[in-house]
């Protein structure tokens, strides 16, 4: 059975999603979710579905070993970052190399790097006028946003669009394809 943990910041909808896809799977299931925010609705969400759920800081991150040594324990096959916004360290990435994987609100390599995530995303695709958005989930490295793709989904823009709209569509591709995505790396 392979083991995945999640990295996530804030509500925790994909990772909802990533936890129940797997809830009945033969091939992987979600051990753990790992957060960086102390009132994050996923530490909720994975409590309710019997999960276990851990706080660390920016210290435990960045500077120490805290939250490798919890990841060294768990001994995950992938980790996936479900609307995670800090930087993944390298002495992290180098621990798990191409096992990290993070799933982005545009069709990179447009609309990506530091401070872009959620609707900043979405309401710079809108203000571009842009005609079509999606995801990507890719592998993660040194660089926001730059680490290889491994698949990407698109959707339309219409020009009554707002950042909500846009949103909204970007959700719907994300429960649709990141659960499938992360069972596909699996099994290779």
């Amino acid at each position: 059975m392979k083991r995945i943990v999640i990295f996530a910041s804030g509500n925790g909808t994909n990772a909802e999603n990533l936890i129940k896809f797997f809830h009945n799977s033969h091939n992987a299931s979600v051990i753990q979710v790992l957060t960086n925010n102390p009132h994050a609705k996923v530490l909720e969400r994975a409590k309710k579905l019997k999960v276990s759920a851990l706080y660390f800081n920016r210290i435990a991150f960045t500077k120490t070993n805290d939250v490798l040594n919890i990841l060294k324990a768990s001994n995950p096959d992938l980790i996936v970052l479900a609307g995670f916004l800090w930087k993944f360290p390298e002495h992290i990435l180098n621990e798990f190399p191409n096992k990290v994987i993070n799933v982005h609100p545009a069709l990179l390599p447009k609309y990506g790097g530091k401070g872009m995530y959620g609707m900043h995303v979405h309401e710079a695709i809108v203000s571009n006028n842009e005609t079509e958005t999606g995801i990507t989930i890719h592998y993660v490295n040194e660089n926001y946003d730059e680490g290889a793709i491994i698949f990407q989904a698109k959707c339309n823009v219409l020009p009554n669009n707002t950042a909500e709209d846009v949103a909204a569509k970007i959700h719907e591709l994300e429960m649709k394809y990141f659960p499938k995505v992360v069972d596909e790396l699996l099994k290779k």
